[in-house]
């Protein structure tokens, strides 16, 4: 080997040293929507309607997610369900004007109860008991 080929072979190591393990960190699955501030409580969602994080339940046919539960303001009180779609796993978002949490990765479509509307999910949503006492909401998922 002559000192031109030890040069590109450790110019090739290096690179392949420092850009492999950035290539591969990279397709790591992150969470999509990291919460700066984290639940100290996993398990159990905690809502102050009066803090102005959650001010987008106040309206009615306003929703909130929050650790893979979208909690939806039905003008009647609150619904918690997964926002997690049964297909293959994205997130949903509710649409006030027809009533469903859409998917928008496949076209599943869910009603508020979670049961499915339209596939390709076949499953339901998991529904999630909410307590209001005054303007707190505390789910349990």
């Amino acid at each position: 080997m002559n000192r031109r080929e030890l040069i590109r072979n450790l110019a090739t190591g290096s690179v392949a040293l420092f850009v492999v393990p950035a290539v591969l960190t990279s397709c790591a699955k992150d969470d999509p929507d990291p919460d700066p501030n984290p639940n100290p409580n996993p398990g159990v969602l905690t809502i102050d309607l009066t803090n102005a994080k959650y001010g987008s339940l106040v309206p009615d046919g306003g929703f909130y997610v929050d650790q893979g539960v979208i909690v939806i303001n039905t003008g009647d009180g609150f619904i918690a369900l997964s926002s997690v779609c049964t297909h293959q796993g994205c997130r949903v978002s509710y649409n006030h004007g027809n009533g469903n949490l859409p998917c928008p990765c496949h076209g599943s479509i869910f009603s508020t109860t979670g049961s499915v509307l339209h596939g390709p999910a076949n499953s339901p949503l998991a529904k999630y008991v909410v307590v209001q006492e005054g303007d707190i909401l505390t789910i349990v998922h």
